[in-house]
């Protein structure tokens, strides 16, 4: 049976790929973006010419324009998979009121605009592991190569205090708590995913968001590459396919995941520091060493972002299939397969 999905930010990277599965399903999809990120135009092409100019409906919009969103979501959607958002820390410290306005006050649009339909569609929110803020309280371990915490030998669960900071962090976890509450009180299906690292084909990473393909990028385009701390600095990372299954179970057993939050990512067998586990793997691929400049901590860095991911295998019977080493040589190989598209 057809359903009508609405995906927002559907041009970006985990929009365009969540399409393209949805097409493959022969889904009606219509895609909501403003295409302001870079990369959301060549997606656009590369899903048209794998489905055709009018297998989808694209809607150039920004998440802030009410109107326009009510209109769209009346149209008998029955999911709304809301990805738009403003992705970056660093932009959002330059620009606090645009981060606002597109992460929260975005998110409250799309809410209202399903309760107001009517329709009661489901609500998949993608939020962010950056709502348990820096985590100052909790000890770590420094090794040779990585950080480890020193009592959460399977990472941070959905127990852990709410501690909004940054900007981004405010705003997107606004948005987390608006979701939740939703469900509590309008009766509206929705789900938390609280994301850790996500990478993939078709992420055209920058500088501040997306480290694991911007490092590839800059290594296979000649880009100069900086690390900021002393790259021992830890994250699960989670591949695109394991995400959109966690994403799909999750939306096709409502009865376990409505109005619930998950931690989805890597877990503690996907773990990687950021430079001086990940150089090896990356230098190998590429066949020669890769030179960086070295820079001071971001602010708000944290030394390990670890998700414990056992309340999405307990109750979605979920889990990561691809381990960091297959997952990395899959980036690396569109990357470089595709190195024309990237601007140099």
């Amino acid at each position: 049976m057809k359903k009508r999905y609405l995906i927002t930010g559907g041009a970006g990277f985990i929009g365009s790929n969540y399409v393209n599965r949805l097409l493959e399903r022969k889904q009606v999809v219509t895609i909501y973006d403003n295409l302001s990120r870079e990369g959301t135009s060549a997606n656009i092409e590369w899903l048209r010419k794998m489905y055709g100019e009018n297998s989808f409906q694209l809607i150039v919009g920004n998440i802030c324009d009410d109107d326009l969103l009510n209109s769209v979501v009346k149209e008998n959607i029955d999911t709304i998979v809301h990805l738009a958002a403003q992705v970056a820390v660093t932009t959002s410290v330059d620009n606090p009121k645009q981060d606002f306005e597109y992460n929260a006050l975005g998110t409250f649009n799309v809410l209202e605009a399903a309760r107001l339909s009517g329709n009661k569609p489901t609500i998949l929110y993608a939020s962010t592991n950056k709502v348990y803020g820096g985590m100052e309280e909790i000890r770590f371990v420094e090794e040779e190569t990585n950080y480890r915490y020193a009592n959460f030998p399977l990472g941070i669960s959905e127990e852990q205090n709410l501690d909004f900071h940054s900007p981004y962090g405010c705003s997107k976890g606004c948005g987390d708590q608006y979701v939740r509450d939703y469900a509590r009180i309008y009766g509206l299906p929705t789900i938390v995913m609280r994301q850790s690292c996500i990478y993939g084909t078709r992420q055209f990473g920058v500088e501040d968001q997306g480290w694991v393909a911007w490092f590839i990028i800059a290594a296979i385009t000649n880009r100069p590459i900086t690390i900021y701390g002393n790259g021992k600095q830890v994250r699960d990372i989670l591949y695109i396919d394991d995400l959109l299954d966690a994403y799909d179970i999750a939306l096709a057993n409502l009865d376990k995941s409505s109005g619930k939050v998950f931690n989805i990512g890597g877990g503690i067998d996907n773990t990687i520091s950021i430079w001086l586990e990940f150089k090896p793997i990356l230098e190998n691929l590429l066949g020669n060493e890769i030179p960086v400049t070295w820079s001071s901590w971001r602010p708000g860095d944290q030394p390990v972002y670890v998700s414990d991911i056992r309340k999405a295998k307990l109750i979605l019977g979920w889990q990561p299939k691809t381990n960091t080493d297959i997952g990395i040589r899959k980036l690396f190989n569109w990357v470089q397969e595709n190195k024309d598209i990237f601007p140099r």
